[in-house]
């Protein structure tokens, strides 16, 4: 009996088998070894009310300008801000202790050498710098002590300008996004060619607003110029310091402290009816922010009964009277004098804004997406007593009494400070992270300082060694002749199947 020539489809596997043995071959053994690991890189970023560890990574064979860092960790530390242990010798590095010594967990220790840390303190350190410089240059003095007792790469403590705070949140931003360059096919990064984003921040001590615009700044020193990835990009950015969630609940109850004549007790509009409090004087003006509505004379230990009243259009007014929005000395102003060019482009809004616009969503059963739907929705929490919130929001309890001062204030702010219409709004979105990583300024400032953002247009980079690539070159030839042998076997078997038929 004659032999049965295999079937082609055999044979094709046979040659992929024994092309998978010369890929294996053909690549250096240390080519088919374990990856290369990550580099990692550390900022601490000590906001006014906390400070939070945020753990970077990225391919260590990866160094200038690949787009590929990613957070690998977070912790927060507990207790208030750096800023808020002036005066108290050693606590504000103590403080840092446990997120450092998660990092130690975090980091392979053959890392720890090689993993720069950064320190940035923000408005409320900002804060007590102009008020107490002594105080604030200890602080900074203790926690680069207490980080360099670590076994990283200490890179220093600052602390951020308002412009350099919008302006690497802004980085951040478009970072994630990708809206600088983009991994493509063939392990290339391009230029994504998309528009960037503006970037909306609201921390504890400062609000931030941030996008690129192709206006002239009027105020020179509120226009950045950044060179990233061969593209230049004009930004206008500006920090309203004393206008974060802290500093503005302040503001505020000390502006009806004084507009109701100093007395022990005041009722206060955007506390939800059903609530009060006693707190000391203190507590509301050991501010600069508050500075201007200080009774005098000041007895800091006097006591002041707050009761709330939920009443919306008098929250409104309120919120209103802490902003300024007459006397602009350029074409055009959000408020407080301060020139804004006119918004253009989608905005991250995040921090704070995430939080409140959370809130309101949850509360009022309201999806705020417009201008319309956003006083809706906090006239609807501001109407609510403090009861009908706790049954809708029992793990917020300690911050229930700040939610509808906070979405007035949003929208004076967005609305009619910064401009925002039935247009615009809905170009907003309001993140907490985008992919895994945290939204905020702490990224874009470790990318600037550690080089990772090149100036020049990211070239070509290979996903693979030149080794891999080799291997799979000849795999694709091998493949692409296995499979002509097993077309010409086919058409050999046809013309001989075709040779032994005739007529019978």
């Amino acid at each position: 009996m004659a032999q049965r020539a295999a079937h082609p489809a055999v044979l094709i596997a046979l040659l992929l088998f024994g092309l998978v043995a010369i890929l294996l071959l053909t690549i250096p053994a240390q080519d088919i070894q374990e990856a290369p690991g990550f580099m990692y890189g550390i900022v601490l970023d000590a906001g006014s009310s906390h400070t939070a560890l945020y753990i970077y990574k990225w391919p260590a064979d990866k160094q200038n300008g690949t787009g590929v860092v990613t957070q690998h960790t977070e912790c927060h530390v507990k207790g208030g801000g750096i800023s808020s242990y002036a005066g108290q010798s050693g606590a504000a590095g103590k403080s840092l202790e446990v997120c450092l010594d998660q990092a130690m967990k975090d980091i392979p220790k053959e890392r720890h050498k090689h993993t720069p840390v950064y320190l940035g303190a923000t408005a409320g350190m900002r804060l007590l710098n102009m008020s107490r410089p002594e105080q604030s240059d200890q602080i900074l003095m203790e926690v680069g002590h207490k980080i360099q007792s670590y076994p990283f790469n200490y890179r220093g403590a600052a602390i951020l300008s308002g412009q350099e705070e919008g302006a690497y949140g802004w980085v951040t931003v478009n970072y994630l996004l990708e809206n600088f360059i983009k991994y493509g096919f063939v392990g290339r990064w391009f230029s994504s060619g998309r528009p960037t984003v503006g970037a909306l921040d609201f921390g504890g001590a400062s609000t931030q607003i941030t996008f690129a615009t192709k206006e002239e700044v009027e105020e020179k020193q509120d226009g950045v110029k950044l060179q990233l990835y061969g593209q230049e990009y004009s930004l206008y950015t500006h920090s309203f310091l004393c206008y974060g969630q802290i500093q503005v609940l302040r503001r505020l109850l000390a502006h009806i402290f004084k507009s109701q004549g100093f007395s022990g007790s005041v009722t206060h509009p955007c506390y939800p009816a059903g609530h009060s409090q006693t707190l000391k004087l203190s507590s509301i003006f050991d501010s600069s922010c508050t500075d201007k509505y200080r009774p005098n004379p000041f007895n800091p230990e006097a006591s002041l009964t707050v009761q709330g009243s939920g009443h919306y259009e008098q929250c409104l007014g309120n919120v209103s009277e802490i902003f300024s929005f007459d006397g602009c000395p350029f074409s055009r102003c959000s408020f407080d004098k301060v020139f804004q060019p006119n918004i253009t482009g989608n905005f991250m809004a995040f921090s704070a804004f995430f939080y409140t616009h959370s809130f309101l969503n949850r509360t009022s059963g309201i999806f705020v997406n417009s201008p319309t739907r956003l006083e809706e929705a906090a006239r609807s929490v501001c109407n609510m007593s403090f009861d009908q919130l706790l049954r809708l929001a029992p793990e917020q309890k300690p911050r229930l009494q700040d939610y509808c001062a906070s979405s007035v204030y949003v929208n004076v702010l967005m609305l009619r400070g910064y401009g925002f219409d039935e247009t615009s709004f809905p170009r907003i979105s309001f993140q907490k992270k985008a992919g895994d990583t945290s939204v905020g300024w702490a990224l874009g400032y470790m990318l600037s300082l550690s080089n990772l953002l090149p100036a020049e247009t990211v070239g070509l980079r290979k996903a693979l060694t030149p080794a891999a690539w080799s291997a799979l070159i000849c795999l694709f030839v091998l493949l692409l002749a296995a499979v002509l042998v097993s077309i010409l076997f086919q058409a050999r078997n046809g013309k001989k199947k075709g040779g032994g038929e005739g007529p019978i």
